[in-house]
Formats: structure tokens, sequence, C-alpha cells
């Protein structure tokens, strides 16, 4: 794992999506100490807001004043030579970090109360678009990585089995794995979303989300894996393991598994984006992640107004943005691993 890591360290576009992937992540975990707000704190007075401008006054950081100017747009204007002074690593409004660490201590926060500190602007009802991102960015990171192990779990457990034991249980694994294939992903996906969402609150979607992306995304998985694993059942050092007397469970931990770890690296960094668009779909939809929670796809969902294209609100589109970012850098990863992998996809 440790060579592996290292060759992907090499290459410069396994870098670039390390680096991203970990600078998203990071975001994820302390969003709390990153928001400026709390996440569904609302100012009918500052809606639709431009984003702030931060400048260095008077040896440190401030935000410039704004004031609105029209109510009907709305349009905020710069007020000439007032500013907000700006504090790093200042108390604001309490959270947990890590869902367990209560604080209170953030990177950005302003030091009067009648600053207006929205970094990325504001929605509809004036909540800070930036602290909704960074809150946002945990449900549609972590949706993709839950989902994946999910997958690949079940994948590995049927397509393994299957494949390895042969008759009987490889039949009747198959004829349920086609079966699965052959309903329409979309459709089974609005059916179980549909069936499932009036037994949860708005705080149990999140699980509700992974378990459906789960049960339809496994199938494919299972069905690669079933075949890596008849033809490792024909390798030597298989065959020689069964006429040591191995049981069978020894025998797919130690020698089919191992041999199954580069596939499912790979299929889960190009896997995980799928994941990550699921919900941002399903969102906005309006069949996802609801209020009051928060998810790049609702947020895209809460954005399909015509006011906003018409009137240049362009920093309520950045959630489309960070999902962009999010699946490319998978997808190079992806990629990347996969070229390590096997030899013969390598590319200089």
């Amino acid at each position: 794992m440790k060579s592996l890591f290292r060759e992907v360290l090499r290459r410069r576009l396994g870098q670039i999506s390390l680096f991203t992937l970990l600078a998203l992540y990071l975001t994820a975990l302390f969003a709390g100490f990153l928001a400026t707000q709390p996440v569904n704190q609302q100012n009918l007075d500052a809606t639709y807001h431009p984003p702030t401008r931060i400048t260095w006054h008077d040896g440190g950081l401030a935000v410039r004043a704004y004031r609105l100017v029209d109510r009907s747009g709305p349009h905020y204007e710069v007020v000439p030579d007032q500013y907000h002074r700006v504090r790093l690593f200042a108390p604001g409004f309490d959270y947990k970090l890590l869902g367990l660490v209560p604080l209170k201590r953030h990177l950005l926060q302003a030091e009067s109360p009648e600053a207006r500190l929205y970094l990325l602007g504001s929605d509809s009802t004036g909540r800070c678009v930036f602290s909704r991102l960074v809150y946002g960015s945990r449900v549609s990171l972590t949706i993709g990585l839950i989902g994946i192990t999910i997958t690949l779990f079940l994948g590995l457990i049927v397509g393994g089995l299957s494949g390895y034991f042969g008759g009987k249980i490889d039949f009747f694994a198959m004829r349920g794995v086609e079966f699965l294939m052959a309903v329409p992903s979309l459709y089974l996906l609005l059916a179980l979303r549909s069936v499932l969402a009036p037994r949860f609150s708005s705080d149990q979607m999140f699980i509700v989300i992974v378990i459906i992306l789960s049960l339809i995304g496994w199938a494919g998985a299972a069905r690669v894996l079933r075949g890596m694993s008849l033809s490792l059942r024909r390798r030597q050092f298989v065959l020689a393991a069964e006429s040591m007397g191995q049981s069978p469970l020894r025998i797919l931990r130690l020698h089919i598994l191992p041999n199954l770890a580069s596939y499912l690296l790979v299929a889960a960094t190009l896997s995980i984006p799928g994941y990550i668009l699921g919900e941002a779909a399903l969102s906005f939809l309006g069949l996802g992640i609801a209020e009051p929670a928060s998810s790049w796809g609702l947020m895209l969902s809460q954005a399909q107004n015509i006011k906003i294209f018409m009137l240049n609100f362009w920093w309520l589109l950045t959630p489309g943005a960070a999902i962009f970012v999010t699946v490319i850098a998978f997808n190079l990863l992806g990629d990347v691993l996969r070229d390590v992998v096997d030899p013969r996809m390598k590319t200089q």
C-alpha cells in the first residue's frame, strides 16, 4: 500500500487529485470551524447579499460595509470609508468539532455584530452560502464513501462467494444480480425513495439515500467480482491451498481477497463520483436531502430560480462548482490508480 501511495504521488495528476480531495475532506471535517455563521441562520434584511470584500485596513483584516439601495433587486452597494474589523480564531457561535468536542472558535469572525460576513454571499432567506457549502460538504462527500463501502462489501460477498463455490450458489446469486440490473435504475431509485421517505425524518434521510444508492449499485460490482473470482479459483496457488486442506474461508481471506484489492481500490475511486452525483440529482429533484439539513444538491435545487440567472447571483451556483471539482478529482485519482496497478494501462 505504501508503494502504491508513492507511485501515485510521483505523478502530477495523482498529486493534484490527492491534495484536492484532502482539502475537500478537511473542509468537511472542520466545517464548524470554517463556517462564519450558523448553517440555518436567516437574515431577511440581507437576502441575495453579494460576497463581502475582505481587505487590509488599519493594520488588520476588515470587511467592507454594504447598504441596500434597491429592495426589489435586491441591489447592494459598498459604503465608502466604512469597515468592520475581522478577527482570526475569534469566538462565535457554538459547534462541536468532529461532532464530539464543543467549541466556539472560528477561523474568521466579524468583530461588530452589525457586520455582514458573507464570503460567498447569501441566499433568498439571507443564509450564508459559504457556511451552507462547507456544512453541505459533509453530506455530499461522506455519502460517496459510505455508499461505495456498502456496495463493494455486498458485491464482494455475493460475487466472491458465487465465483469461488460455483454451482447452485453461483446460479441463484447471478440470477438475482441480473434481475436487479434489468430494472431501470432511475425508476427503482424513485420507487425506493417514495416508499422509504414517509418513514424517516429529514435528519434520517441521509441514511435512506445511502441505502438506496447502495442497493442499486452493488449488482454490477458483484458481477465483475464473480468473474475475477472464477479466474482466481483456477490459479495454482489456490489449488495448492485447497490440496493442503485449508478452509474455504481462509482461502478467500488469504488468497482471493488480496488479489481483488487492486480492483476494489480503483473501482472505489471511480465509483464514488456516481454516488455524489446521485445524491445531487435526488436533492435537485426534491427527493433527496431535505431542510434543515444542507447538501450541495439541495443548494442547487434551491437556486433553480430565473431571478438568480437574470440578476447574476452567481454565488448561488458555487455548489455546482464544488461537485464538478470533486468528481474530476476522483476520476483523475481513479485513472492514476488504474495506470499504477495495471502495467498495460500506463501512460507517461
